[in-house]
């Protein structure tokens, strides 16, 4: 639920900025590039830091290999597409990106469900509610990626 409501506030106080006479955050996409870095900050950074870390690496399927790697590349991966998010220049191809990133992490979230695993010590977010949000997350990428 954090990063849920880490792209909701980012959203919320971007906009409220944009509002308030800042131009340059003056609008419903960049409040979203805001919003959606902010959370991929939130997520990519448990990429490196414990217990999120070590419930990410268990969450990895158990056919792929190496699963420590690919937690680490797809932290490095959602940090580096956040910052992109932020330069007008790359923030499209950034949020392509990222809804391809989340699209092919998704199973990852399957395999935990299914296993009923633990994330930093409580259980991972049910299927159902976890798709919905993958969905929202997707969407946001996708806004952002064909302009609004």
């Amino acid at each position: 639920m954090a990063p849920l409501i880490t792209l909701i506030a980012g959203f919320a106080l971007t906009r409220i900025a944009g509002l308030a006479g800042f131009d340059p955050l003056d609008g419903t996409t960049d409040a979203l590039r805001v919003g959606l870095a902010a959370m991929f900050v939130l997520t990519g950074l448990a990429h490196f830091t414990e217990p999120r870390r070590s419930g990410l690496v268990a969450m990895v399927p158990p056919r792929l290999p190496r699963p420590a790697l690919l937690v680490t590349v797809t932290g490095v991966l959602e940090l580096a597409g956040a910052a992109a998010l932020l330069i007008p220049a790359t923030a499209r191809w950034a949020a392509t990106g990222l809804g391809l990133l989340m699209l092919a992490m998704f199973p990852a979230n399957v395999s935990a469900a299914r296993r009923r695993l633990n994330l930093g010590g409580r259980p991972v977010t049910p299927l159902g509610p976890r798709t919905a949000l993958q969905i929202a997350f997707i969407a946001t990428a996708a806004i952002i990626s064909f302009g609004a």
